[in-house]
């Protein structure tokens, strides 16, 4: 039976993924692994080309690459654009690039000692004099190095995930992001995220995606940065929302007329239908009265069917979800919760009535009816709302709302975009340049046009993908699988993750909206920047979950590593761990193997070749070695001795 050679292929493809998402890094990763190092062909092919280009001084990115690529008519044999896609949207973390460079080529030792081995024994089956079979054997063995432990990978993605891509948004807003981050010295995530809020108040219920024909999505978004105080929050919201407000004024001046004109002919009415009741009332006859209910029923109908339009309102803050259902219902299904503090979540979770209550929100992210009951009016249904979240909160926030009752296991933390940028407070430059008029004039005026273009629209706008931006939404949906299953790496936000297609799809719809307008469809370009965002949000989302301690696992692996330095453990059984751990963390030793297969995949571990079993008696306990610097931390000395478990 012939056995695969050592391979990592999601460790090749993170390597190159990392490469394409951050260009500055190939002459660091070159200097770990080699084209050769590469198990597949295309991979090492596609290496080549991006040290290549690197060498050059040429520029290395995705759209680079791909146009590369394509020139040398090689696109189509290397995967073509999509493969390219799945490969960024495949790297957790281009801070760990260099971890996944030393796993592809630690394999390729691997692979070149399992080439030594067949090498050694097709010499020691040669005939010839014993002394040179030795002698060729042993510069054989010369001839390759020794294989090194690679360097652990960090558990979570706490560790530096990616800046928000400021680049894939539209030249008018990603300036002004800049701007703003710039001015303010905050993370660009902040900004970024926010705009994303603000296009999503702006276009929200006024259009949706379509992907395949019969998968729909709104373009309404919630996004929620991680921030501890004195963050400067604040500042930021007022930089991007003020324009918003002030083309919320703009509408309300546009609806003004309407309004006094309904207003009026709404007292006309109700003033014909009272004479008419009147004068049914005092009719004598029976003939004259039936004429006269007819007419009063008439009038009253006619002044029934006038509708005043209520003054706009694209945004609120710190309300309750009854207040929200309410305005949902006023504003025609529309509505945006923007703050630079998350009392909202307080809010849901029954500050005020003592029980959570997230319908509103829920059925508001996904579109779903909603059915508003009032006490002094009659109920109200809107069929398709559109809410859209946009907030700001300290990490004892996020810690806190993974307890509220409700959020995760009905699926509000599934629905959220969430940022956990670097926090730059004591870092920050002072006398930063402020942000330019041309700049700010642009933002206002290009979000003005989008805002009045849209208002007006009732029913959605259709925005279909091309067959090339389908092909990338596929790619996504085939890369994601794997990471849902019980053993994936998205796993533990099950959740979250099984929205993150049709969220890459919506920011998509919101960058055509800002870009292109409100009509065509969505090409490969704008889908590409979005799933490029999309992958900014799925990393960070790793980080908020881990924050919030949404996966035990992690929290079990921790335990051991504990035992482990503790103990000076280097070599243990998993009957060995068994025994020393805690049975109330533990309590069969089953359970042992989710953290322990984790330890295995970051690094931590190496499992050992078992015995062969002989003859009928218990099988073996299964066996680790463990990394090097779990005992001894790069620059302390070994103890002398080092404790096993008891």
């Amino acid at each position: 039976m012939t056995r695969t050679p050592p391979h990592d292929e999601a460790a090749e493809r993170a390597v190159i993924g990392s490469a394409l998402l951050a260009p500055s890094l190939v002459a660091d990763l070159a200097d770990v692994v080699q084209a050769d190092d590469f198990y597949r062909p295309a991979h090492a092919e596609l290496w080549r080309v991006l040290v290549g280009l690197h060498a050059a001084g040429a520029p290395a990115d995705a759209i680079a690459v791909t146009a590369h690529l394509a020139n040398a008519g090689s696109l189509v044999r290397l995967g073509g654009a999509p493969y390219l896609h799945t490969m960024i949207a495949a790297v957790p973390s281009p801070a760990n690039a260099s971890h996944y460079a030393r796993i592809v080529a630690d394999h390729a030792r691997r692979r070149d000692v399992a080439d030594l081995g067949s090498r050694l024994t097709q010499l020691a089956s040669s005939t010839g004099d014993t002394r040179d079979v030795l002698a060729a054997g042993r510069a054989l063995l010369a001839s390759v190095p020794s294989a090194a432990w690679p360097a652990p990978m960090p558990l979570t993605a706490r560790t530096l995930p990616r800046p928000f891509p400021v680049e894939a948004l539209p030249a008018w807003l990603g300036d002004m992001v800049g701007a703003v981050a710039e001015f303010t010295q905050t993370p660009a995530d902040l900004a970024g995220c926010i705009a994303l809020a603000v296009l999503s108040t702006a276009a929200g219920g006024r259009a949706e995606v379509e992907i395949r024909g019969s998968w729909r999505e709104p373009v309404n978004l919630f996004t929620v940065v991680v921030l501890p105080p004195g963050s400067r929050k604040s500042a930021v919201f007022t930089a991007l929302v003020r324009p918003l407000l002030a083309a919320e004024a703009a509408l309300i001046e546009r609806t003004r007329p309407a309004m006094v004109e309904a207003e009026l002919a709404l007292r006309v009415a109700a003033k014909a239908a009272d004479r008419a009741a009147n004068a049914a009332a005092a009719a004598s006859d029976a003939a004259g009265r039936d004429r006269l209910l007819a007419e009063a029923a008439a009038a009253a109908m006619n002044a029934d069917s006038i509708s005043v339009p209520p003054l706009p309102r694209l945004v609120a803050d710190d309300i309750t979800s009854e207040q929200a259902a309410s305005l949902l219902a006023e504003q025609g299904g529309r509505l945006s919760v923007l703050s630079p503090e998350g009392g909202i979540f307080a809010t849901l979770a029954g500050r005020y009535s003592g029980a959570p209550n997230l319908e509103v929100f829920l059925k508001g992210h996904a579109g779903d009816m909603l059915r508003v009951d009032r006490r002094s009016r009659p109920a109200e249904r809107v069929d398709q709302p559109a809410l859209t979240l946009g907030l700001a909160v300290q990490p004892e926030v996020l810690r806190d709302i993974a307890q509220m009752p409700g959020f995760r296991g009905k699926g509000l933390l599934a629905r959220i975009l969430f940022a956990v940028p670097e926090n730059t407070v004591g870092r920050r430059r002072i006398g930063a340049d402020p942000i330019s008029r041309t700049v700010s004039d642009a933002y206002a005026a290009n979000l003005s046009a989008l805002v009045l273009g849209l208002a007006s629209r009732r029913d959605p706008i259709l925005l279909p993908l091309t067959p090339e931006a389908n092909e990338h939404m596929l790619a996504i949906e085939r890369d994601i699988e794997p990471r849902l299953a019980p053993s994936g790496s998205w796993a533990h936000i099950v959740d979250w993750a099984s929205k993150y297609a049709g969220a890459v799809a919506r920011i998509a719809g919101l960058l055509h909206l800002s870009e292109v307008g409100p009509s065509g469809s969505i090409g490969a370009g704008i889908f590409t920047r979005a799933a490029t965002i999309g992958a900014y949000f799925a990393e960070h989302a790793l980080a908020a979950f881990d924050d919030m301690g949404a996966d035990p696992t992690v929290e079990d692996a921790r335990h051991i590593l504990s035992w482990i330095g503790r103990t000076q453990t280097e070599r243990f059984t998993k009957r060995d761990l068994f025994s020393a751990m805690s049975r109330g963390r533990f309590r069969k030793a089953t359970d042992l193997d989710p953290a322990l297969n984790l330890l295995l995949g970051h690094g931590y571990l190496a499992t050992v070749a078992a015995p062969d079993r002989r003859g009928a008696g218990r099988a073996p306990s299964p066996t680790w070695l463990v990394h090097p610097e779990v005992i001894r931390p790069a620059g302390t000395v070994k103890p002398i001795s080092a404790g096993r478990a008891s």
